[in-house]
């Protein structure tokens, strides 16, 4: 089972946008503090009314968050 939740996180034309690494989950925001917000909301919303073991992941599991920094040359 596993204990956390993967977001990749990147900024596309001046918009943050997650996405989950293990699960179909996709949100963005114009902050960093309101892609947080986001990301959580959506988690919850995911697994509302559903066994999260059902999906390979302990009850509770934390999440976590990379944030992909652009190659500049």
């Amino acid at each position: 089972m596993k204990s956390i939740i993967q977001f990749k996180i990147s900024q596309s034309e001046g918009a943050y946008v997650a996405e989950g690494v293990d699960l179909a989950i996709v949100t963005g925001a114009d902050t960093l503090d309101e892609l947080v917000k986001n990301i959580s909301e959506a988690v919850e919303l995911h697994f509302e009314g559903e066994d999260e073991s059902i999906f390979e992941f302990t009850p509770k599991p934390s999440i976590l968050l990379n944030y992909e920094i652009p190659q500049y040359a």
